[in-house]
């Protein structure tokens, strides 16, 4: 289990979200709490409790397998400022439909009807918390990692306190084919209304938002299209006051 943990979470910053590491690497501050949304098999996780040892760390993972299989990795590893919590998030407390495609634990599951639509899934209700009522006014959040499959604008509302108060770095995937209705515009417009400035990610770089084309970085055409390595879902923001982006390449910091 711990390998198999810590291949993972090395993959994914040395090779997957080489840009997005980079970027959480450079903001964050060692006190912060910080936000994993959709944490699945963990792969910000270990990083996150590094690099925040004096903070705290809150991994949200609804399918119940997968949070005890953090609870267990954390543990083996001596992660004690982890915690995993095995809730949605969302707008509003309270209990929801997740729709799990195929038969067992995945990556894909969302409280969205689109999932379900499009592919065989199990759905069952799970507990669903709002950051906002989750976190009192007292803690710093530092960051919010978000992959839920087309449930974001309804975690980030869930979160307006906090984004207008604390501002967190948001580091999110976004895709118009998870989407029950409106597009990723709908959800870049909110965050820019609460004084958010985003880029994308074009494979190891952070690109304005101002030059994302869903019509063409989110084309869907073709075989797995989501393959492609022109193919962009995942976004940083931060606040507009703050500090400004630096270009983020493939050279992270231990």
């Amino acid at each position: 289990m711990k390998l198999r943990f810590l291949y993972r979470a090395f993959k994914a910053r040395y090779r997957d979200q080489i840009a997005e590491f980079s970027c959480i690497r450079h903001t964050i501050r060692p006190t912060d709490t910080l936000c994993d949304i959709g944490a699945n098999k963990g792969s910000y996780v270990y990083w996150l409790s590094r690099w925040a040892p004096k903070g705290h760390v809150v991994a949200f993972e609804p399918q119940t397998r997968l949070a005890s299989y953090l609870k267990q990795a954390c543990d083996k590893l001596g992660l004690q400022n982890v915690t995993v919590e095995a809730k949605a998030v969302s707008a509003c407390a309270g209990t929801l439909t997740l729709h799990v495609p195929g038969t067992g634990n995945s990556p894909g599951a969302s409280l969205n009807r689109t999932i379900s639509s499009r592919e065989t899934c199990h759905s069952y209700p799970v507990p669903v918390v709002s950051l906002d009522e989750y976190f009192t006014p007292s803690v710093q959040i530092g960051l919010l990692k978000i992959d839920v499959e087309g449930a974001e604008l309804s975690v980030f509302k869930g979160a307006e306190r906090i984004l207008k108060q604390q501002s967190p770095l948001l580091i999110f995937e976004c895709e118009n084919r998870h989407l029950d209705s409106g597009s990723v515009t709908d959800v870049f417009h909110y965050l820019q209304s609460l004084g958010y400035d985003g880029q994308f990610v074009h494979r190891t770089k952070l690109l304005p938002l101002s030059g994302f084309d869903a019509a063409v970085h989110q084309k869907q055409s073709g075989p797995r299209f989501w393959d492609s390595k022109d193919y962009c879902n995942n976004f940083v923001f931060k606040k507009t006051a703050e500090s400004r982006f630096e270009e983020v390449t493939a050279s992270p910091r231990l």
